[in-house]
């Protein structure tokens, strides 16, 4: 009901009458009256007017349930969210849910994390009230090699919600890519993405996609702080985190279902190397054969990475450590 009650008032630029939410949605004036105070309480601010109603006039910078269920459309990926105060880590709670048989679709969101991790067991800082922690938890009808592309899909999708929300907020932010799942802004990394899958030899059980956003941080430890940084720092601007949340899903679905339609990233590789932040620039590769250098080309329909060696061949990279000549301090 909270829900439905918010998504009825966002959806309406003028004043909103008590009882045609109740007779909207089928429940008491009381009803709509105790979820408005509920509202209040999380720092919804109203205008109410006698013989006219209630209307939003500011909302708070939260990510419930209610706040992010009343912005997602009918036709989202995303169907359900599972919100949380405070988890240890959304990718282990969505986890949990999936071996329970939570459904497909299914967005995990919490304020804080306390176990969150990024690539390669690494501890991922994810303080309260001023960042992204989620994850996605998906069953898509794959074969398992080609799950990892979820990683790139969800990139393109982070990217894509940053910038709308930009728009939204009046501003620009030239978000890049660094292949393959890290979002950077100003040659300083915003987002990281980590992907895990339960599957069979030809059968994916599930597929839980973390995503772990810098969005208003102003503090970062001394250990990343040359390489980390945050969408306020790097453009002055506080931007609102349901929003961000909300244009992901909207752009998570186009993209998956483009994905899902070809069972590679044919449809989204030209896009995605728009924003690759590797393209044309001096990489460094390291992986269990040693480290090279080479020039990235770009991304190719799989999601492998093209790099030309400094001895000229040609060369494909499906995972390792990968360091851009300009960013995280790769000079």
């Amino acid at each position: 009901m909270k829900t439905k009650i918010l998504k009825r008032l966002r959806g309406e630029t003028d004043y909103c009458s008590g009882q045609e939410i109740c007779e909207e949605i089928g429940v008491s004036r009381t009803a709509v009256w105790k979820v408005i105070k509920q509202l209040k309480e999380e720092g919804y601010v109203f205008e109410a007017v006698s013989n006219k109603g209630y209307k939003i006039v500011e909302y708070p910078d939260i990510i419930t349930k209610s706040e992010i269920e009343s912005q997602l459309t009918s036709d989202n990926v995303v169907h359900k969210i599972v919100y949380f105060d405070e988890t240890d880590s959304t990718n282990t709670q969505a986890k949990l849910g999936a071996e329970q048989g939570e459904e497909d679709g299914t967005l995990y969101v919490t304020e804080c994390q306390t176990g969150g991790r990024g690539r390669r067991g690494r501890q991922w800082i994810s303080p309260s009230g001023s960042g992204i922690w989620m994850s996605l938890l998906l069953r898509p009808q794959l074969n398992p090699n080609h799950a990892s592309m979820l990683t790139i899909v969800a990139a393109l999708a982070v990217a894509k919600a940053i910038q709308k929300e930009a728009q939204t907020l009046g501003t620009q932010v030239d978000c890049q890519i660094k292949w393959p799942n890290d979002i950077v802004v100003n040659k300083k990394k915003v987002c990281g993405i980590l992907t895990e899958m339960s599957a069979e030899m030809d059968l994916i059980h599930y597929v839980v996609i973390g995503i772990g956003i810098n969005v208003n941080t102003t503090e970062f430890e001394e250990s990343i702080r040359d390489m980390a940084s945050s969408l306020y720092v790097e453009s002055g601007i506080h931007f609102k985190r349901s929003r961000v949340v909300a244009y992901f899903t909207e752009a998570f679905t186009q993209y998956y279902q483009k994905f899902c339609a070809t069972q590679d990233l044919s449809a989204l590789q030209d896009e995605y190397n728009q924003m690759l932040a590797n393209k044309d620039n001096q990489v460094k590769i390291t992986d269990r054969n040693g480290t090279f250098t080479g020039t990235a080309v770009g991304m190719n329909r799989t999601g492998e990475l093209e790099v030309i060696k400094e001895d000229g061949t040609h060369v494909n990279i499906v995972s390792g450590e990968v360091s851009v000549r300009g960013l995280y301090g790769y000079v």
